[in-house]
């Protein structure tokens, strides 16, 4: 992973992030993790996980600790996209306990006590580092050429064998991008939620009574 500019630069985010540690994916990493979402939600007719803004995406989750206000949860109670305030943008302040299980869950354990109350946890960030190196390793072994040459179904295939944890993980992430709420990071122009034919949170406009009756 390679240090670089801060994670909010160019992607319209407001909030500037503290001076804490930052984790950012090298071009090549971000090469293959593109090939790697785009077999697991492909564009076609449809934009897909590459258009949704997938590895903007897990990039801003993995720093998400790093801004003054982590960017977790998402205040409210509106959007305004159709009118009221923009207070989803107004992150909520993590409680103690929220700070150590997402410092925990993001980070790992890192064998301090108060973190492996069960046990030793591998955060996503060691997950994603590790698990890339040991898909182009392989692809290399068998291949004799980097994990980027490869298709993004045969990327994704030596991935489920040689790391099915982190496979897990970035499809989970994957639909995150797609379909959660553009305010964080992903689901860009939201792209994913016209793709389902959802238009978004319609608060405080609401619906018509035509709307929602049955």
């Amino acid at each position: 992973m390679a240090a670089g500019a801060p994670v909010a630069a160019g992607l319209g985010w407001t909030c500037a992030p503290s001076q804490g540690p930052q984790f950012h994916f090298t071009p090549a990493e971000r090469r293959l993790l593109e090939n790697l979402l785009r077999a697991l939600i492909p564009s076609d007719e449809q934009p897909g996980a590459i258009e949704a803004g997938g590895v903007e995406y897990i990039e801003l989750l993995l720093n998400a600790l790093v801004f003054d206000t982590p960017r977790l949860f998402g205040g409210g109670p509106f959007s305004g996209r159709h009118g009221g305030d923009r207070s989803f943008e107004k992150f909520v302040p993590l409680s103690r306990i929220e700070e150590l299980a997402w410092r925990t869950r993001i980070e790992g354990s890192q064998g301090r006590p108060e973190r492996e109350f069960n046990g030793p946890t591998r955060g996503y960030r060691a997950m994603y580092a590790e698990g890339l190196a040991r898909l182009e390793e392989a692809a290399r072994a068998r291949q004799g050429a980097s994990a980027e040459a490869l298709s993004p179904e045969g990327a994704l295939d030596l991935l489920s064998e040689v790391d099915p944890e982190l496979r897990g993980l970035l499809y989970e992430h994957a639909v995150e991008a797609m379909y959660g709420d553009p305010v964080y990071g992903g689901n860009l122009g939201s792209v994913g939620w016209a793709s389902i034919g959802y238009e978004g949170d319609r608060q405080p406009a609401g619906y018509l009574p035509d709307e929602v009756s049955t």
